[in-house]
């Protein structure tokens, strides 16, 4: 179960909800390509993918209350293949304080055959990333992480350098004190 809080009003977080193929990543589609994906939001509603030679259907609407609550009845991506069963949860919580809240809910059952609890902590992995790309894209239509801030430069590096040329100077000087006296070339000879 995912939650956290989305700076926007609950119908700006719905409308972004509504469309997957903004905020959903391309790794984790079929196709290689979110913008393949639809949702048609109402009972009997497909969560689609759809690509030149090739669709899926993600998962079915079975329940909508706009603004409020999406369910889908969905075993998303590999899961199909083990006849699991799965409902996918997304709602939009309004508080008291005016605060919108997204929640994400997805629960599978299948027959103990299945191996789900050998891949249900790679299934979440995944979940986590698309709701955290859901919340990023609520606020500003952009649901890519932002780029990390440049390194904050404290001069240590720098104080680094000029240690190690010190300490190079210093044993370059300690090795040429050591050095037995050299007489000029001509000295001695006549």
């Amino acid at each position: 179960w995912f939650s956290t809080p989305v700076a926007a009003t609950p119908a700006k977080a719905w409308a972004a909800l509504l469309q997957p193929q903004r905020w959903w990543s391309d790794a984790h589609t079929w196709s290689g390509k979110a913008a393949n994906l639809s949702l048609k939001p109402e009972a009997g509603g497909c969560f689609c993918e759809r690509w030149p030679g090739g669709s899926v259907e993600h998962g079915r609407v079975v329940m909508v209350l706009p603004q409020q609550l999406l369910r889908l009845d969905a075993a998303l991506g590999p899961l199909q293949q083990f006849a699991l069963k799965g409902a996918l949860t997304f709602s939009v919580v309004s508080g008291d304080d005016g605060a919108t809240t997204l929640e994400l809910q997805y629960r599978v059952n299948g027959s103990s055959a299945s191996g789900l609890d050998q891949f249900a902590p790679q299934v979440d992995e995944v979940l986590d990333q698309q709701f955290a790309r859901l919340v990023r894209f609520v606020p500003n239509g952009n649901p890519d992480q932002p780029p990390a801030p440049p390194a904050v430069d404290t001069g240590a590096a720098r104080r680094a350098e000029i240690s190690e040329e010190w300490k190079k100077s210093a044993e370059e000087q300690a090795a040429a004190d050591k050095a037995p006296a050299r007489k000029g070339a001509s000295a001695g000879k006549r």
